[in-house]
């Protein structure tokens, strides 16, 4: 990885690297976050870009959108888009393809993992009164064959849990059935916290060989997967079906939950508004979500 620098404005930022990006092949394989990176604030593809991703497409380079939100959720992103691509979701749990609205792979925690870990989590949160514990709250995220399956029956939340965003299709149980049943992933809440301070005291409490742990977005919000399971995962999985690799591919991304699926690709480009770590780990820094960054890579290839 190479350290970055600036560079004009409105121009990816391309570090020690001699030349422009330009000079490198076009690539095989382009992958994007969805928020914060793909998606302006408005939560909009701009014109600018779908029309990037369409030239791009249309050269025969396969797309992909990479994202810790479930297959449902990125049906309001698919109608902005001329292009039904595969879709990595659930920070990598699953793989869905929007062109047969399919879900082709899904990574689950098992019913035993799910219980010991809340069991061990909620034992701490017990314990730990004035930490980023106290007031914690879990959710868990199943999925189904579709992205038009019931939300109610995939999204289900304790009775405490504070959504990090507006819901009505969810239900809600206890603890102990939360976690009767398989999932894709866990969700570990505490709004008064940071993401960051909440992922740095639920963390040690895991064990790595039975969980992953990461975070998409701010708000005080940990994801917790299976082991190994994350958007490099997938993309490796993706990737060997359509014939190409991590040297093919360029990859875009803003937040922590898109480390590994950056360092893997060729080229990993972190956005101008992204988490510190997230730009220390890229390639290339580019604009942020509401100057087009993304546009402004993809077009010096298309």
């Amino acid at each position: 990885m190479t350290n970055t620098t600036d560079t004009t404005a409105r121009t990816p930022q391309v570090g020690k690297a001699p030349g422009t990006l330009s000079v490198r092949p076009a690539p095989l394989f382009v992958v994007s976050d969805i928020d914060g990176t793909f998606l302006n604030s408005k939560e909009r593809v701009s014109p600018r870009l779908r029309a990037a991703v369409s030239n791009m497409t249309r050269r025969g380079t396969v797309f992909t959108l990479a994202s810790g939100r479930p297959a449902r959720w990125l049906l309001p992103v698919l109608e902005q888009l001329s292009v039904k691509p595969m879709c990595v979701c659930a920070n990598g749990a699953v793989v869905y393809d929007s062109a047969s609205d399919t879900i082709v792979r899904a990574n689950e925690l098992s019913a035993s993992t799910l219980a010991a870990t809340v069991r061990r989590l909620a034992s701490e949160r017990e314990h730990r009164p004035g930490t980023a514990l106290d007031g914690m709250s879990f959710a868990v995220e199943r999925t189904g064959r579709s992205a038009f399956d019931r939300a109610e029956e995939l999204f289900c939340v304790t009775e405490m849990y504070d959504h990090a965003w507006i819901s009505d299709e969810h239900n809600v149980m206890s603890e102990e059935e939360l976690v009767s049943k398989p999932a894709v992933k866990l969700l570990v809440r505490n709004p008064q916290v940071s993401s960051q301070e909440l992922y740095d005291a639920v963390a040690p409490l895991l064990d790595p060989q039975e969980v992953a742990a990461t975070f998409s977005w701010g708000g005080g919000l940990v994801e917790i997967s299976a082991p190994g399971t994350s958007k490099r995962s997938a993309l490796e999985w993706i990737a060997s079906d359509i014939g190409v690799t991590g040297a093919d591919t360029v990859a875009f991304g803003d937040m922590p939950n898109d480390l590994e699926m950056l360092t893997w690709a060729g080229l990993g480009v972190a956005m101008g508004n992204a988490h510190e770590e997230v730009k220390a780990a890229a390639d290339i820094v580019t604009g942020d979500n509401d100057s087009d960054g993304v546009a402004d890579v993809l077009e010096m290839w298309f």
